[in-house]
């Protein structure tokens, strides 16, 4: 098959075991579809449903923030999840690690549509919400380091960030495929008939999602580069103990580097309050802002795999600091036309600042990350310090909410954190050693041998 690939002997790439990129990136991109579906029907639920559901309803107000607080938790639970799955990762392999991510996943979601409602059992209800929200989360601490480990693990040397780049594609579409399933019940079905039951099919669904994303992650090879590693005895025991010591700056770097997450947040969570609630005293519709993350995310899923390509040609580095500095600085103008009141200012800026700039970072990420780190630590290293930036800005709505009130600066305030944290990531990415031309076994390493560009070309070339 054109798929398999056996790397020359002397190319410093794994090549006792053949490679499959096409399989490996297709596994990626459903896997993370999927289990991203299941993450972010939550969300939908937790703004429309869950406040009157789960909480009581004596203070509406209460209800709606606890609600927003359980979704929270659920990346609080991330960094967990990635320290115990990065290890499993590490000493079981990126295959097994893969397939009790969504096994997690999909059987938590699944069991949210079960769940009895604070009318019928009072405090136990939010308690069994928080429980299985806590399992969601430490599901997803596993998946995008896991799935992009199984990418560019199989992808043949100069295709690596183009592989890897589907598995961010397939997080895009997985939020899409949240919304298209989702918004269509809360618009067709009456009120009540929604509250009592409608919800809860999305949920539901849960049960072939793990179905076919088991199905799909099984049928895909351990990576080449993990086989010859437990082939040859170099399995690490304890995975983070060994990543910290020797990738400890490496780690710092990613943690810096996922504080990018403020983009997304910025747009979709504090951009959609501030547009929206009256205490800002602008109201947009809120169906325009449901209509930013569709969009959006559909802009991104078309645009990812080019520059996932643009960075294997040009480097990670320059994507990751022009997208950094891009997208941030762009949260000025989207902010001040949501202030502005211009519903088609927003909307436009918006798109361009995260579903078009900031793809330079977001395309390009996994395989960067990845190739920071080398094969017997990676899953872990990359998982415990993505997660670890990204719950970090799980908090900057609440910190906006603070700073930021109705009769303050926002677009100044907010729009400078943004782009402060854009300077952060850009910084660390700077600071951080070009690994394009750097071959699979060399990876994880200062002093690992550049490929020449006239060389690196003509293997590209041949592919």
């Amino acid at each position: 098959m054109r798929d398999r690939v056996v790397e020359p002997p002397g190319s410093h790439e794994p090549s006792e075991f053949q490679k499959t990129p096409k399989k490996a990136a297709a596994s990626g991109w459903m896997g993370s579809a999927l289990e991203y579906y299941d993450f972010f029907i939550y969300a939908q639920a937790a703004a429309l449903v869950f406040p009157t559901l789960f909480f009581p309803e004596s203070d509406p107000q209460i209800g709606i923030i606890i609600s927003l607080a359980t979704f929270g938790v659920g990346y609080v639970a991330r960094p967990i999840g990635a320290f115990v799955l990065g290890h499993w990762g590490d000493t079981r392999g990126r295959k097994n690690v893969l397939v009790l991510c969504m096994l997690l996943m999909g059987v938590s979601t699944f069991l949210v549509a079960l769940l009895p409602t604070y009318q019928q059992v009072g405090l136990l209800a939010p308690a069994l919400l928080v429980a299985l929200r806590l399992v969601q989360g430490f599901a997803v601490g596993g998946e995008i380091s896991g799935a992009s480990a199984m990418i560019v693990e199989h992808a043949p040397f100069g295709r690596r960030g183009y592989y890897a780049s589907y598995t961010l594609q397939g997080v895009q579409a997985g939020q899409i495929l949240a919304a298209a399933i989702f918004l269509p019940l809360a618009a067709i079905l009456p009120e009540e008939a929604f509250q009592s039951w409608g919800w809860r099919i999305p949920f539901l669904l849960s049960a072939f999602v793990v179905i076919a994303g088991i199905i799909i992650r099984r049928r895909v090879d351990e990576t080449p580069a993990f086989q010859e590693e437990a082939v040859h005895g170099e399995v690490p025991k304890a995975p983070i103990v060994q990543a910290v010591r020797e990738s400890g700056p490496d780690m710092l770097r990613v943690i810096c580097m996922a504080l990018m997450n403020a983009v997304p947040v910025a747009t979709t969570v504090f951009g959609a309050t501030y547009a929206t609630q009256a205490a800002y005293g602008i109201e947009f519709s809120a169906a325009t802002y449901l209509w930013i993350s569709v969009v959006g995310n559909a802009v991104a899923v078309l645009l990812i795999p080019f520059v996932g390509n643009l960075s294997d040609r040009i480097g990670r580095r320059p994507c990751i600091i022009v997208g950094a500095l891009g997208s941030t600085a762009l949260s000025f103008a989207y902010l001040y036309a949501i202030s502005q009141g211009s519903v088609v200012w927003a909307f436009v800026f918006a798109i361009l600042m995260w579903g078009i700039v900031y793809q330079g970072y977001n395309a390009v990420f996994p395989a960067f990350y990845q190739e920071l780190f080398p094969t017997r630590t990676r899953v872990t290293a990359f998982a415990v310090s993505q997660n670890l930036g990204t719950m970090i800005t799980a908090f900057l709505p609440a910190l906006y909410a603070i700073i930021a009130p109705g009769d303050a600066n926002v677009p100044l305030i907010v729009g400078g954190i943004t782009f402060g944290i854009g300077i952060v990531a850009a910084t660390a990415a700077w600071s951080a050693r070009e690994t394009h031309r750097v071959h699979m076994d060399d990876l994880g390493r200062d002093d690992a041998p550049v490929v020449p560009r006239e060389e690196y070309e003509r293997i590209r070339a041949s592919l």
